[in-house]
């Protein structure tokens, strides 16, 4: 699956698809995969602003890789 770079100041997704896809890229440039990342399917099949990005589950190594790459995000900022 390729994966292209994100920039931090992009203009807001257009649409979900467009958001988790943007989301998925930019936890794959950190090295963190979740593979349950998806539009959850409830409040998607409303469509756009209403559907909700579900990130499901990740385990205990995943989720230590992402509070580290938020904390090294935030530091930057």
């Amino acid at each position: 699956m390729e994966m292209t770079p994100t920039v931090a100041d992009e203009r807001p997704a257009r649409s979900a698809e467009e958001a988790v896809e943007r989301l998925r890229a930019a936890l794959y440039e950190v090295g963190i995969i979740l593979p349950s990342l998806r539009i959850d399917p409830v409040t998607g099949a409303h469509g756009d602003p209403y559907a909700l990005v579900d990130l499901g589950r990740c385990n205990l190594s995943v989720a230590s890789r992402l509070a580290a790459a938020l904390r090294v995000r935030s530091v930057e900022a």
